[in-house]
């Protein structure tokens, strides 16, 4: 399999292998004009198998939602087809219109205008609150869904 190099982009790295697809739906990747290449279960020496995301162009990410689904990716800028900056991922202390509220008697579920408000709560294991109505929502990383 060839993958061409990118000149000017992003790669998304050390993505948990199967996470790739949440992550491209999540960027809306499939909304870009431009060449996005998502490589499932690539070997990794570090990881067993990862995911790989390459975006032939410069966007502007969503870091509090990757850092949600995946806190372990490396994000790789690439400018004139070399490294320009390497950024690691952190565990967002607050999410903005990043997961919905799972309780039907929350604001955020009766008012949809409203945005979807979550706040860290605890790191290990990640848990999170809504700010409305303190329902937890421990995250896709917790039940190993994708």
């Amino acid at each position: 399999m060839h993958i061409d190099s990118i000149v000017n982009g992003i790669v998304l790295d050390h993505i948990q292998a199967g996470r790739g697809m949440q992550i491209y739906k999540a960027l809306r990747l499939d909304e870009l004009d431009c060449v996005v290449a998502l490589i499932k279960n690539v070997k990794s020496q570090k990881m067993g198998r990862k995911d790989l995301i390459k975006v032939d162009e410069m966007i502007d990410l969503d870091l509090d939602a990757l850092g949600f689904i995946d806190q372990n990716i490396t994000i790789n800028i690439i400018k004139n087809g070399k490294l320009a900056e390497k950024r690691v991922l952190q565990l967002p202390e607050k999410l903005v219109n990043v997961i919905k509220c799972k309780n039907p008697r929350c604001i955020t579920t009766i008012e949809q205008e409203v945005d979807q408000v979550f706040r860290l709560i605890h790191e290990s294991p990640p848990l999170y609150r809504c700010a409305y109505c303190e329902t937890a929502y421990t995250g896709p990383y917790q039940s190993g869904k994708n």
